[in-house]
């Protein structure tokens, strides 16, 4: 059970959360969410003891263990199955300590208490995480260093998610991770076995993965049962039920204030004026309902129809170095009015293709077919970093609209969504979402008849999300989406492209059919690992790890013998007092003598069953050892 009670928190004198209490029972899964900028991250870093609260207490019981995706990515020479494997804390002490101890006892504590955690399996089960985070053997063995920043993070994911903590909070884990190892994370949180609190404006996650929601909204915190959409449900009738309740209580207080300011002066009725007063008195009010509004996007459509296809592949080829095609054998088409998602693990190459169809990278065989005067519109993240750190919205669009009035310029900027408070912020103050929106806005500023988004939900709150289908499905061009976001495909792509095995062809299923070849691929392979046979060791080898294992347990073996002895010692000597108890002119001629020897007997039966115990516990866990 985590309990947090009255918690209060400030940040740069800003108050987030006030007065809130939660519980949250043990084995909970549950989605955290709120606006962006809420504080859900500061509440995480209250629950982790990283900040203090200004006031109330946060309990977690005694001696649990906490884990989260480190901040920073590793970036050291070691393999990243080794990264992964030493983040089991104490898997790796014990393992170090058995280099070096001398204590039999000690030596046998250390081997029964790593076959407790199973130890034995533990590298399997950091392959199996590693492969649903779509790093495969090979990527397994290489250095951390080697990768990219984004793809160290999934590293950090991995550690986190291998060392089981009793309290896993993940923030935003999707957004470092494409569709195949979203629905993997889903699947892996829905079966983890302790709490866990999870951070995200994935909606399919919070409604796969989760068995609650915690809602942080006007600085306080509510526990809903449920996954996402039942409590989309439950808050909207709440709403409803509150605005209907207000409309009641205001009705009441006008009738009632209506009655006053009418009798009040008349002595005749003054009385009753007075009784109406204290109605009102405690009739109360009824709180507003307080909604934050949500900025839109909005897409200006292709102001030239072109004629289909837009642009037709014939058997194209790409690659970034002569001879080493990423994809190859491409004979597709886009249409005026497509909305096509590409599926497909990250590396298999669906950002080469995006660059392909947008014109940044040449293709280096076959035929690509681009109709005249085509525009296209392209967003990555990563270009996230190509805005000008000092420059505010303004001075980004300013220069594309030479010579329009500035009261132009703003309402352009303000249709990307930017609330007019922002628009005067340098973009390094920008929010993530913040950020998105205005680069969104920018690839789609001269109107694209194409439009292609790589991850553009990654910085966006769920209402965010939202508005960005809206967009979408208003748009009149066609769109290709990259996206780990099920629900955004879902909701706006009716065509699904295949990116694998170094091409691309159509997908004939639905999402949630591709969901299922995922996550029974990822769980046949990870019952294939944990049950794949070890590789054969020869007899002397064999030979040696017996010995050792002989040796480790060799006190317990000897403990085992002592006990045998003494069994033996003891019903030799319960044996000879019951001889001498058996004579009847012991309880006559010496009854002191009888009865000490009637007292010694019970002694000695006491020590002859708790040795045997003793020894029956031991035989079974020697024999268990060897065994195994």
């Amino acid at each position: 059970m985590i309990t947090l009670t009255n918690l209060s928190a400030r940040i740069a004198g800003r108050l987030l959360i006030d007065g809130a209490s939660l519980s949250l029972p043990a084995g909970t899964k549950a989605g955290l969410v709120g606006r962006n900028g809420a504080g859900k991250s500061t509440l995480f870093r209250i629950i982790t003891g990283e900040m203090d609260s200004e006031s109330g207490s946060v309990s977690i019981p005694r001696n649990a263990r906490i884990g989260q995706v480190a901040q920073e990515a590793p970036g050291t020479e070691e393999p990243l199955i080794e990264i992964v494997l030493k983040a089991d804390k104490e898997r790796e002490a014990l393992l170090s300590e058995a280099q070096v101890a001398k204590d039999p006892h000690r030596i046998a504590e250390i081997h029964t208490r790593l076959a407790d955690i199973q130890a034995h399996s533990a590298e399997a089960r950091a392959a199996s995480i590693l492969a649903g985070l779509g790093f495969d053997a090979a990527a397994q063995a290489r250095p951390a260093s080697s990768f990219s920043g984004g793809w160290r993070m999934r590293v950090a994911l991995a550690a986190v998610l291998f060392s089981e903590p009793d309290l896993l909070l993940l923030d935003e884990p999707t957004n470092y991770l494409d569709l195949e190892g979203t629905l993997w994370l889903e699947d892996y949180i829905s079966r983890y076995p302790y709490t866990v609190i999870i951070i995200s404006h994935d909606r399919d996650l919070l409604n796969t993965a989760v068995n609650a929601i915690i809602h942080l909204d006007q600085q306080k915190l509510t526990f809903y049962r449920g996954p996402y959409d039942q409590f989309e449900r439950q808050r909207a009738e709440a709403i409803e039920l509150q605005v209907k309740a207000k409309a009641k209580n205001e009705a009441q207080r006008k009738h009632l204030q209506s009655f006053i300011d009418r009798f009040k002066a008349k002595a005749t009725k003054a009385r009753q004026a007075q009784s109406r007063v204290k109605a009102l008195e405690r009739l109360g009010t009824v709180a507003a309902v307080v909604e934050d509004h949500v900025q839109g996007f909005t897409f200006p459509d292709p102001e030239k129809e072109i004629a289909a296809p837009i642009i037709a592949l014939q058997g194209a080829s790409v690659g970034y170095q002569p001879g080493k095609p990423v994809l190859q054998r491409l004979s597709l088409r886009i249409d005026t009015d497509d909305r096509i998602a590409l599926l497909g693990s990250n590396g298999n190459g669906k950002s080469t293709f995006a660059k392909l169809i947008s014109g940044r990278l040449a293709a280096t065989g076959g035929g690509v077919q681009i109709a005249p005067g085509l525009k296209i519109g392209f967003f990555a993240q990563h270009q996230l970093d190509d805005l000008v750190p000092d420059h505010n919205a303004v001075d980004h669009v300013r220069p594309l609209m030479p010579g329009a009035p500035e009261a132009k310029v703003r309402a352009r900027v303000a249709q990307m969504g930017l609330a007019t408070e922002k628009m005067e912020t340098p973009a390094k103050d920008l929010s993530g979402g913040e950020k998105a929106r205005l680069l969104m806005g920018l690839a789609a500023f001269d109107a694209p008849n194409l439009l292609i988004l790589d991850e553009p939900t990654n910085h966006l709150d769920i209402d965010s999300r939202r508005a960005l289908i809206e967009a979408l499905n208003t748009f009149s061009g066609a769109v290709i989406l990259i996206s780990h976001d099920r629900h955004l495909i879902e909701a706006t792509a009716d065509r699904l492209w295949l990116v694998r095995d170094g091409t691309v062809t159509n997908y004939d299923g639905d999402l949630e059919e591709y969901r299922g070849i995922i996550v029974q691929s990822s769980r046949a392979a990870r019952a294939a690992k944990e049950k794949a046979p070890e590789e054969p060791v020869s007899k002397a080898d064999q030979r040696k790890a017996n010995a050792e294992k002989r040796a480790a347990f060799a006190p317990m073996k000897k403990r085992i013998t002592a006990l045998e002895t003494l069994t033996e010692r003891l019903q030799t000597q319960i044996q000879a007092l019951d001889r001498e108890l058996a004579d009847p002119a012991i309880y006559t001629a010496a009854p002191d003598k009888a009865a000490a020897k009637v007292k010694e007997r019970g002694l000695l039966v006491q020590k002859l069953s708790s040795a045997e115990d003793e020894w029956m516990q031991l035989s079974i866990d020697y024999d268990e050892a060897m065994a195994g």
